[in-house]
């Protein structure tokens, strides 16, 4: 072998680099945010637990914070008081099932599907304790203004997705029959208000058909679409 084929130099070793799939400590800040989130879910979960049990006038703080396992100086640095806390449960609630029903109305389905969903979801919102959540704050809002602002900025959440629903209704069929987009949107939203609140109450079935009610307007609803909707200028054809 030739001299300078033997004594060729060697390649460099290759640097070690960073491999970014490999998950890295945390630090410091991250894993004191991770504790505080987690002990404020663990805070909003036992608030909806014992709300369910006792009802928003029963519910005392420091039930809620025995049910998570942190001391109730924890709800007050969290949250602030029983109130503030009720309005985060209630709020996190609100978000997700108002996600759930805008993706259903952007859906491909006609309106009157998308209302017999929305039947079936009633009973869904009924088991999960959501209506019933959503009903005591309605009440305590009733004396406590702070809280019926709030209450009214999450329902009010929903009264517009609806007249969105109306306004691609309209665009649909020619119009609502002289009803405005918010008019249809009250229309849609304030049966089941209603029947939430007597549904909750106990009002059987058999004295009071709400669900059946709810389910009927979907007739009606179908009936207007598939036949069509003749636009009065002074009111509903």
């Amino acid at each position: 072998m030739a001299y300078h084929e033997k004594y060729l130099p060697m390649e460099p070793y290759p640097r070690r680099t960073v491999d970014e799939a490999v998950a890295q400590p945390e630090t410091r800040a991250e894993r004191r945010e991770r504790a505080t989130n987690d002990t404020r879910d663990s805070i909003l979960a036992a608030a909806r637990d014992r709300l369910l049990a006792v009802g928003y006038a029963n519910l005392s703080t420091r039930a809620v914070a025995d049910a998570a396992e942190v001391p109730l100086s924890q709800i007050h640095y969290h949250f602030g008081s029983k109130q503030q806390l009720i309005l985060a449960v209630l709020e996190a609630e609100n978000d997700r099932l108002l996600a759930r029903q805008r993706s259903m109305y952007a859906g491909p389905e006609p309106l009157w599907r998308q209302w017999e969903r929305a039947c079936d979801y009633l009973d869904q919102d009924l088991e999960s304790g959501y209506v019933r959540i959503l009903q005591e704050m309605i009440a305590a809002g009733w004396s406590d203004a702070e809280v019926a602002t709030k209450v009214r900025d999450y329902m009010g959440g929903w009264y517009v997705l609806l007249a969105e629903v109306a306004e691609r209704q309209s665009a649909r069929m020619g119009g609502l029959g002289g009803f405005t987009a918010p008019e249809i949107a009250a229309l849609m939203g304030l049966p089941f208000i209603g029947a939430e609140s007597l549904i909750l109450l106990g009002m059987p079935e058999s004295v009071l058909p709400a669900r059946s009610a709810l389910r009927r307007l979907g007739v009606v609803i179908r009936t207007l679409e598939e036949g069509g909707m003749t636009v009065a200028a002074g009111g509903p054809a």
